[in-house]
């Protein structure tokens, strides 16, 4: 199978996962130009209201096509806390959350510089939650990967419905929280999966016909 290329992504859906399992090497594009409204800086739940966006701020005064790298995170509102308040609101009640709190904790009360460097150690301890031991590397220029490759740096996407994400891609239902309330919602970020099935997560990231 050829390489796989993504774009630097926090606490993505499984359907992102599920192509990182899938492909013995991966990339994560760390030269290409920051995108608004995408998941490189913010990821979905389910609260008690229905789905929610949690957004991770970034600095003002960004030059159009500013880099990846040198998007810095803006701390001028208490985001941090609001979003621990969110995901206590949606999953205290799920039946792994004591257990994945401890890991993920630290993203809300110590400061990251680089949108970036806080993306991917989240990618780290996500990858160590869903128990995937895979070399995540980075690209040498932008799309800088030797020969043909997977390019699935701009298709799994907030502004597009999750069934378009990739061809044939099933992502497996598993029980939510607010399960009384709301039918399977898809597309969510991996973190619903782990709190609702903890060391299962990883064999429920849904499957999709091989490239």
């Amino acid at each position: 199978m050829q390489p796989l290329l993504l774009s630097s992504a926090c606490c993505p859906p499984a359907a992102w996962f599920s192509l990182v399992v899938s492909h013995d090497e991966v990339f994560i594009d760390q030269h290409e130009h920051f995108v608004k409204q995408t998941f490189r800086n913010r990821f979905s739940i389910l609260g008690p209201n229905g789905k929610a966006d949690l957004v991770i701020p970034v600095e003002k005064g960004r030059t159009p096509g500013q880099p990846i790298r040198e998007v810095r995170i803006a701390y001028h509102t208490e985001w941090q806390r609001n979003h621990w308040r969110s995901l206590l609101a949606a999953y205290n009640n799920s039946p792994w959350f004591r257990d994945v709190e401890e890991e993920i904790r630290p993203f809300y009360f110590r400061k990251w510089e680089f949108l970036f460097d806080f993306n991917l150690d989240w990618l780290q301890t996500i990858l160590g939650l869903l128990r995937i031991n895979k070399e995540i590397r980075l690209t040498a220029g932008f799309e800088a990967i030797p020969g043909r490759f997977d390019n699935f740096r701009e298709a799994i996407t907030p502004k597009v419905s999750c069934d378009q994400w990739i061809p044939g891609y099933v992502q497996q239902e598993y029980t939510q929280v607010f399960h009384d309330k709301y039918p399977f919602i898809p597309g969510l970020s991996i973190l619903d999966l782990l709190f609702n099935e903890g060391p299962m997560a990883g064999a429920k990231l849904g499957s999709y016909p091989q490239y």
